[in-house]
């Protein structure tokens, strides 16, 4: 390895591979910088995201009291969502500048590799993030998306405004991940054997149901619409929101299960 790994990165290497039913598979150097680099990826993703609802939030109280102009809003408030709008871009740069990062601790690993290990048939997005996640991501965006265009066509002032920067937001983050997903899906497999193999395809997995949370389009509605006031439309988000959030509950032990159930299944193959 190009950079000297840490025992404590080894050990929590080896923790990560007993915790997903691969015990017996030896924690490696390769393995340890792969999920070192994704683990800090991710604290540097939350932290990204954090202040973009924290800018966003400025940006939307920055700009109040509404007042209106004859052509849509004033000038502050169009100064304003041009702020956001480059505010999102650099929220997409810098996701993507994070999976660049991870990709290129990937391809040095890889290079270092005597040889490549690769499915007999590539995981497509099935195997990686599942339909009922699929599902549930494009719901949500959907669903975001349609509220706040609701909000601007039947209601106006500061309510509109506040829409305005939600949908903004959404974009952003709906872009983002899309991204994300596309390099989680694409990229080489980094494996040598077939327990490499293994550990790559569920480092794999968690990097793109990580991705496929929703979390944004959850927080977004906080920083602006909810200052509006508990009307209908925003009692009709809080219910969005759970709703959405009981059903990644739900398909989080269902996978749970899927996956015991699995384990228990290689286990008592290995004993017969």
């Amino acid at each position: 390895m190009s950079r000297k790994v840490r025992p404590a990165e080894l050990e929590i290497a080896r923790l990560w591979l007993a915790g997903r039913g691969l015990a017996d598979v030896a924690s490696t150097p390769m393995l340890a910088a792969r999920l070192t680099v994704r683990r800090r990826a991710r604290v540097a993703a939350a932290l990204l995201l954090a202040g973009f609802l924290i800018a966003t939030a400025l940006v939307y109280v920055s700009a109040l009291p509404i007042r209106t102009a004859e052509d849509g809003f004033g000038t502050d408030q169009r100064g304003a969502l041009a702020v956001l709008t480059a505010l999102t871009a650099g929220l997409v740069l810098g996701l993507s500048l994070l999976d660049r990062r991870v990709r290129q601790v990937d391809a040095r690993v890889g290079a270092e590799l005597p040889r490549r290990a690769a499915h007999s048939v590539r995981p497509g997005w099935r195997t990686v993030l599942g339909v009922p996640r699929l599902a549930l991501l494009t719901t949500t965006y959907a669903g975001a998306a349609v509220l706040a265009i609701a909000a601007l066509v039947t209601r106006d002032g500061a309510a509109r405004y506040a829409a305005v920067i939600l949908l903004i937001g959404v974009c952003g983050v709906a872009a983002g991940t899309v991204v994300q997903l596309r390099h989680v899906l694409t990229h080489s497999v980094v494996a040598d054997d077939e327990d490499s193999l293994r550990a790559d395809l569920l480092m794999r997995v968690e990097d793109a149901r990580e991705v496929a949370l929703p979390t944004a389009v959850w927080s977004l509605p906080v920083v602006s619409v909810f200052d509006t006031g508990l009307d209908p439309w925003n009692t009709g988000w809080l219910v969005f929101i759970v709703l959405s959030v009981i059903a990644i509950a739900l398909i989080t032990v269902r996978d749970g299960r899927n996956a015991l159930a699995a384990r228990r299944g290689t286990g008592a193959r290995r004993t017969a």
